[in-house]
């Protein structure tokens, strides 16, 4: 398991690579870190900026990081919708049964509280 000293040095390290390189996908993988180190609502607002990006227009894993952060968060209603349009866009069938389990997952939960 990665300890929290190591997520930290990985968040700091993505403002390099964009930097170097700069790119919406970059910019969501350090979303990831983010909430990873910081907590999901770090990485949400990061997410939350990315979406409309036209070179994120239909990447799956844009609507799948904004629902595992919304899950995260307690906010289980977005979660399911964000995991449901994820699955829309995923490319294999593994993908998809994965996030409609989420999305499932994100129902019940919101039904649960």
């Amino acid at each position: 398991m990665t300890s929290l000293p190591e997520l930290n040095d990985l968040s700091f390290a993505f403002p390099c690579s964009a930097a170097i390189a700069p790119s919406p996908v970059i910019e969501l993988n350090r979303a990831v870190a983010i909430g990873l180190a910081e907590g999901p609502e770090a990485g949400l607002s990061i997410v939350n900026q990315l979406v409309g990006e036209p070179t994120l227009e239909g990447y799956h894993l844009l609507p799948s990081v904004r629902g595992d952060l919304l899950y995260k968060l307690g906010r289980y209603d977005e979660a399911r919708a964000a995991y449901e349009a994820a699955a829309a866009l995923a490319g294999n069938r593994r993908e998809h049964d994965f996030l409609r389990r989420r999305a499932a997952e994100a129902a019940d939960a919101a039904t649960a509280s």
